[in-house]
């Protein structure tokens, strides 16, 4: 079993589940209300027009009900909304909050740039099944929620989004406690800890241990496996289609400079971009005068310049959400090129975005002996 900072053994919960799951694991935030273990939950729910779900902030556990554990899409990365939250520090309240894994590990991230705290939150994520595009949920929302439903319980990826079929940590654990699906046995879900807060969560809630979730580390284990193998691949023909410049140009020809991909994106914290600065925006003298050097100019001019810079400031703790993909007008693989790209780049520094709050960003941490093997095979 996994220690809490080398000193004390995580815990381990199995749950019954009197409803159906989803409502079982509302019920249990609602006893932790009850039980005053926090203050405040905040869970996905359906919007008022009922064809999109938002992050809610619940302070009155009869609302809870109204929640839903696993959402058909991801219109707000979950890291970016508690970005909004906690940016500026804590408060005396503790909070809990639902997320997927991705987006948990957007937190994580954030946290080591100073862009969330993490001090009195209790962050929950679980066993994920992926997302679908927006796009294809918006088409018929009550026929796509059904539908969703459907290929989750059975495990079925192909309606999700392309970076999720290959996701191979959908039931990685980062946060204080991880509500773990697969292998459970029926009407039932473990609770584990991963920290001495999910420890404290268990304790308080009377829940009895049970250390027996072999099932579970198997199904997880089977399942990453068979997704590190689709990514692998998939990542080689991607690199194969767009590897150089001028491929890589061509793969962003169609991009409009919305900078849709950078405004959903968590781990984008900028306040200020470079690429929306003053800096960029040339006088139209400028361009007259490039276009006369050159012959001709594209307009709207630098996009790969613009996703060249992107990659350069993020790559290390991009979490493959998708969001950006999403957010794409024109349909540009946008997440697929970051994942890619930053499944080598983290490689490369032997880390993994979100790990853990106390693996500081490659960016930000010195080490005397890095990159030594990248020196030598210069030489």
């Amino acid at each position: 079993m996994n220690k809490t900072d080398g000193k004390k053994e995580n815990k381990i919960a199995a749950v019954s589940a009197k409803k159906e799951i989803g409502k079982s694991i509302l019920d249990f935030l609602k006893q932790g209300f009850e039980k005053e273990i926090f203050n405040e939950v905040i869970i996905p729910m359906k919007v008022p027009a009922g064809d999109s779900f938002a992050y809610v902030l619940i302070r009155d556990k009869k609302f809870i009900d109204d929640g839903i554990f696993l959402s058909p899409v991801m219109p707000v990365q979950g890291g970016k909304m508690v970005s909004s939250v906690t940016r500026l520090g804590s408060n005396d309240t503790t909070t809990a909050v639902l997320m997927r894994p991705c987006e948990m590990r957007a937190t994580i991230e954030l946290s080591k740039v100073g862009q969330t705290n993490l001090e009195n939150l209790v962050l929950i994520s679980m066993d994920c099944p992926g997302v679908m595009p927006i796009s294809d949920y918006l088409k018929d929302p009550e026929k796509q929620l059904k539908k969703f439903n459907e290929s989750a319980s059975k495990l079925d990826d192909s309606i999700m989004r392309p970076v999720c079929k290959i996701c191979d940590k959908s039931s990685m654990i980062a946060g204080d406690l991880h509500i773990g699906t697969l292998g459970a046995k029926k009407d039932s879900f473990y609770l584990i800890s991963n920290s001495e807060k999910g420890n404290s969560v268990i304790e308080k809630m009377g829940l009895k241990e049970d250390n027996s979730i072999n099932s579970w580390k198997e199904k997880v284990k089977k399942i990453s496996e068979e997704k590190k193998e689709k990514r692998i691949k998939k990542n080689k023909e991607l690199k194969n289609k767009i590897g150089g410049i001028d491929k890589l140009t061509e793969a962003f020809s169609k991009c409009i400079n919305c900078h849709n991909c950078m405004s959903v994106c968590p781990v984008c914290f900028c306040r200020l971009c470079y690429f929306e600065s003053d800096k960029v925006k040339q006088p139209s003298d400028d361009y007259l005068a490039r276009a006369k050097n050159k012959g001709s100019i594209r307009f709207l001019p630098d996009t790969t310049l613009f996703h060249m810079g992107r990659m350069t400031h993020m790559s290390l703790s991009c979490v493959s959400c998708g969001a950006c993909e999403d957010a794409c007008p024109v349909d540009i693989p946008v997440a697929q090129i970051f994942c890619m790209i930053s499944d080598e780049t983290q490689k490369l520094f032997d880390y993994t975005s979100g790990r853990s709050p106390d693996e500081p960003i490659p960016l930000v941490a010195y080490k005397e002996e890095e990159l030594v093997e990248m020196e030598d095979s210069n030489d």
